[in-house]
């Protein structure tokens, strides 16, 4: 029993640290294609694995089809602009700080489970946490500098917007999705599904190949962002919901923006100042104190 323990456990030490390699591969990516392209990219090679999971687990049902309203919503919210908004912010700051940035998902998540569901009650210790990650927040961000000095506010505008849609994204999920029953692999290959079709059709996608002119950059996308990145994450937080709880299982995002931090400073050669990783901090302090029961 103790051996499986431990299994899950590293497969949630895993699901953190995947997550936080996701910006690198991403600024790699971003220096051949656009930030849609890779998502374009990143989805359909992270579609494939779930795809066949929910397969093999026969969780797909015609009955499914009617709910397809709330699919579309949530293909938009928590894949194409989520996804989309995290490439391009990552595209126009270090890898880094944009990881360090992610860290603000679950701030925007409280925040918009206060906003839309009634039956939430907000505590002071609720409030305190937030305020606590939005200074964090403002710290990296340091709108007080420009020039060289300062970061592109554009790019933090995009991952605090990448933040708030997939924290509106849960709350939507908790609202209208939970109650379905839908098993997850299903869901999720729904919504990827939807958004390979949108951007597909829709989006830009000419210029798409040159990616290929970086080996490194290709494997990136495909094997780092979509395989592992969304495909194998998806699935590592299946089992860790199942075995470990949904409260563990939401403390993995914890562990991004100190990896991302990492890779960053250490082997991207990228400028982090000390502040930053005091910021990081405060954004973790106040998470950890707005779930802490």
């Amino acid at each position: 029993m103790l051996r499986n323990v431990n299994v899950y456990y590293l497969a949630y030490l895993s699901l953190g640290v995947i997550w936080g390699t996701n910006f690198l591969f991403m600024k790699w990516a971003a220096e051949w294609i656009t930030p849609l392209q890779i998502v374009f990219l990143r989805v359909v090679a992270g579609f494939v694995p779930v795809f066949l999971y929910a397969l093999y687990k026969s969780q797909f049902n015609v009955a499914h089809l009617k709910n397809i309203h709330h699919f579309f919503i949530m293909s938009f919210l928590a894949t194409t602009i989520y996804y989309y908004c995290f490439a391009q912010g990552t595209a126009l700051l270090e890898s880094g700080i944009a990881g360090a940035l992610s860290g603000a998902i679950p701030i925007f998540s409280a925040i918009a489970t206060f906003v839309l569901l009634k039956e939430e009650k907000i505590t002071g210790k609720a409030v305190a946490g937030i305020g606590i990650g939005l200074i964090g927040v403002i710290i990296i961000a340091r709108p007080w500098e420009s020039g060289a000095a300062g970061l592109d506010i554009n790019g933090v505008f995009y991952m605090l917007m990448g933040s708030l849609s997939i924290g509106v994204s849960f709350v939507y999920a908790r609202k209208y999705i939970t109650p379905m029953n839908i098993p997850p692999a299903a869901l999720t290959s729904y919504q990827m599904l939807i958004a390979i079709i949108a951007i597909g059709f829709f989006g830009d996608l000419q210029g798409i190949g040159n990616i290929q002119s970086d080996g490194v950059a290709l494997l990136g996308v495909l094997v780092g962002l979509g395989l592992l990145g969304t495909g194998l994450a998806y699935i590592l937080y299946y089992v860790i919901v199942k075995y470990l709880g949904a409260i563990i299982a939401s403390t993995a995002t914890y562990i991004p923006p100190v990896v991302s931090l990492l890779i960053g400073a250490f082997l991207a050669n990228e400028l982090i100042l000390v502040s930053d990783w005091g910021a990081m901090l405060l954004i973790l302090s106040g998470v950890f104190m707005m779930n802490k029961k």
